[in-house]
């Protein structure tokens, strides 16, 4: 079946008409984080715009370099041919996906080789959505008994492969230091929760599925318990799933579910986590 799509708004909130039979219309809403380099980041992220007539430049010495083909810019109208962005960043700034072998070399289940990004089913990445609002949780590790006293609040059960994204309230420090200190992660107990359920993509719009460094740390040198150790990250060296870090406007979403989640990684070949333009699909 062939479909067409007419999108009309404004902003990141849009209605999307599929022309097909029979008629629907969906309304989108925007989960990511930008790739900002205007923005704090721990990690260095530097963005370089060549200009379209720098364009024209590069385009004719990679010509000549690779094809053996002189080609004068001053031909092209206005001396101008296409701009090119060129990033250096990881595949962990923005709105990005975990892949299994981010967690580590190892893993405990299959044939012991943890999946890159690129080999991650795609059907995990489509599939209905809930939200689950932490955003009074303190900076630190969230517990099971929270997940399960916020499901039975909105009287949700997940279903296996549904998509869980955490609302912390993370988002109100993006772009400055406090993003990546002040904000609330899983412990293993949590995860292993949603894992039990049949989920295999856990989201949260902090910069971590687990708690901040600093407050691991000091966990573990007042009480010397390698199991606050990163358990959420660990907890996929046993079992496969994935996570998203850095998504964004999840208070936009008007119900904790009824709608899909959309979150397709690039597919980056042998890269442990992969860039996503993370959307809701909602009925309109």
């Amino acid at each position: 079946m062939r479909l067409q799509a007419f999108a009309g708004g404004r902003g990141d909130d849009r209605y999307v008409q599929w022309r097909s039979l029979p008629e629907a219309y969906v309304r989108l809403i925007d989960l990511s984080s930008p790739v900002d380099s205007s923005s704090y980041e721990p990690d260095p992220l530097v963005h370089e715009v060549l200009t379209p007539r720098e364009g024209a430049v590069h385009m004719s010495e990679e010509m000549r370099e690779h094809f053996g083909i002189d080609f004068d810019p001053a031909e092209l109208p206005d001396g101008e041919f296409l701009s090119l962005d060129r990033m250096t960043l990881t595949t962990h700034t923005g709105t990005h996906v975990d892949a299994p072998s981010h967690y580590g070399s190892r893993a405990s289940y299959g044939d012991g080789v943890p999946r890159h990004i690129d080999r991650m089913p795609l059907e995990w990445f489509f599939n209905p959505g809930v939200v689950l609002d932490l955003t009074d949780a303190a900076t630190g590790a969230v517990g099971a008994d929270r997940v399960e006293k916020e499901l039975d609040r909105i009287g949700y059960t997940p279903r296996p492969l549904d998509i869980v994204l955490l609302h912390t309230g993370a988002q109100r420090h993006a772009g400055t230091p406090r993003y990546f200190t002040d904000f609330a992660g899983l412990d293993g107990s949590a995860v292993h929760l949603l894992l039990d359920m049949g989920v295999r993509v856990i989201g949260t719009d902090a910069f971590s599925l687990d708690a901040p460094f600093g407050d691991i740390i000091a966990r573990y040198r007042a009480t010397g318990d390698r199991s606050v150790l990163w358990p959420a990250h660990f907890a996929g060296r046993d079992r496969e799933y994935c996570q998203i870090e850095r998504l964004a406007n999840l208070d936009a979403l008007p119900a904790p579910y009824g709608f899909r989640v959309a979150c397709f990684p690039v597919k980056i070949a042998g890269a442990g986590a992969g860039w996503t333009r993370a959307v809701a699909v909602l009925d309109a």
